[in-house]
């Protein structure tokens, strides 16, 4: 592969919030991944500094375009330019949505085990968080249908925030899938937000399907909140684009991101987003296939070192979720033991609630011999845990 993605960057004492750990410690926890970004981003941003002057920027149409065509060529579905619109991220855009189109008391439904940034986005927010967890069967996650619509159905529920892809499990829910749950949200008159910030980043030939690509009725009950910032490791830029295809709704989100000043641009975001969106294509499609052979390094790890851990398959995303119910079921306690014992710090599943106090999630978004390093602590770790029992 042209694109590096095996140089070890040094990113300690940089600022970076992943790397703010003790000299012998390593990160495998936030979604950040340890590669640098792509190179015609690099240069993009180099131009736009080399030009000296940072005021006020607003948005240009070639912003909007360069999504636009990105999703049309990498996910067979061409959003109309007038249901973008740019907030400096997705988290903060699910906030602002949440505080404008609920009322502080109402349900807000999830499927747990799930992000956990959710649940402060509801809750800090004085809405309440109501789960319809989804259901393990032999490492494969399934809805539970009755209980999805008996949440929906709920008098106080008001919105529904899906994960596609589904963080921390890797799912990637299939159109039908998608096409059932918002159908179930119509019937009910529950809006749907969805976060697609992990799209890019399918996994052995599964396909994203864009929730406004979904039929006429069911998109136009939907919010899409994507962004570079997973797929190019950009968080940093604070740009993030909603696609919107219903006016009203779209005048109303609008509104709400624009009294909470999310809405306006700094001068990195918008060149580093076009550079991603026009030329980053192949970069992308080679990390994909960098993050798909570092999950099968982990598989066979697991399988031949750790049979007492059993990998939930990820069919997108960088991050892994590890089943550790054979070892404990305060996975809290366990990943405190083994950062303690080792220095892995990997990230406890009970913050995503549903069954993660039975799980681990590890990133894999790193060089090889780093992820070997993290594979090697985990052996130790769960050992050394072991012996303690």
């Amino acid at each position: 592969m042209p694109y590096d993605f095996e140089t070890v960057i040094n990113r300690r004492h940089t600022n970076a919030v992943k790397w703010d750990v003790k000299d012998n410690e390593l990160p495998m926890w936030v979604a950040d991944m340890d590669f640098a970004t792509a190179p015609e981003i690099t240069a993009a941003l180099t131009k736009r500094a080399q030009f000296g002057i940072f005021g006020y920027e607003e948005v240009p149409t070639a912003y909007y375009q360069a999504v636009a065509d990105w999703w049309a060529q990498e996910h067979a579905f061409r959003p109309q330019l007038d249901w973008l619109l740019f907030c400096t991220g997705v988290v903060p855009a699910i906030s602002s949505i949440v505080r404008k189109m609920t009322a502080p008391g109402d349900n807000v439904v999830v499927q747990a085990p799930v992000y956990n940034i959710f649940y402060h986005s509801i809750e800090n927010n004085g809405r309440h968080t109501l789960a319809s967890n989804l259901v393990n069967e032999n490492d494969q996650y399934r809805i539970d249908w009755d209980d999805l619509e008996r949440k929906l159905a709920a008098p106080l529920t008001t919105m529904m925030i899906l994960c596609n892809p589904q963080n921390p499990i890797g799912i990637v829910w299939s159109r039908a899938t998608l096409q059932r749950i918002g159908e179930l949200a119509l019937k009910h008159h529950v809006l749907v937000v969805a976060d697609e910030i992990h799209c890019d980043l399918t996994l052995n030939g599964n396909q994203y399907v864009p929730f406004a690509s979904l039929s006429d009725v069911v998109a136009a009950n939907s919010i899409s909140c994507v962004s570079p910032s997973k797929t190019f490791n950009v968080a940093a830029l604070h740009a993030a684009t909603l696609i919107i295809p219903d006016e009203n709704v779209r005048a109303l989100v609008s509104r709400g991101i624009n009294n909470d000043e999310l809405a306006e641009p700094n001068s990195f975001a918008i060149p580093g987003s076009i550079a991603a969106y026009t030329q980053g294509k192949t970069w992308v499609h080679e990390l994909r296939t960098k993050i798909a052979a570092n999950q099968r390094q982990v598989a066979q790890f697991v399988a031949t070192e750790l049979p007492q851990v059993k990998l939930i398959e990820a069919q997108a995303t960088y991050l892994l979720w590890l089943d550790v119910s054979q070892i404990t079921t305060d996975s809290a306690a366990l990943a405190q033991f083994i950062r303690k014992a080792t220095g892995l710090f990997l990230s406890a599943g009970d913050v995503y609630r549903g069954d993660g106090n039975q799980f681990l999630r590890m990133n894999v978004a790193c060089p090889t011999a780093e992820l070997t390093d993290g594979l090697a602590r985990l052996k130790r770790g769960i050992r050394a845990y072991l012996t303690t029992k």
